[in-house]
């Protein structure tokens, strides 16, 4: 999970960080909205962009 993470917030700092603030911290969408800076609607969007990718890495990871 740690390296997936890692390989996220490469590619997509902002969705790495709504990871970081979602899961681990347990901030809702407007918390983290408020946070981060931009919108709900952004991070619903990238939040579930965010899990979609994860869910993908980590099936490889396994398949591996």
């Amino acid at each position: 999970l740690d390296d997936a993470l890692n390989s996220l917030a490469t590619l997509d700092p902002q969705q790495g960080r709504i990871v970081e603030l979602r899961f681990f911290a347990g901030l809702t969408i407007e918390e983290t909205a408020e946070v981060i800076g931009i919108s709900p609607a952004t991070v619903k969007r990238d939040w579930n962009t965010a899990k979609a990718w994860l869910y993908r890495e980590l099936s490889r990871s396994e398949q591996s």
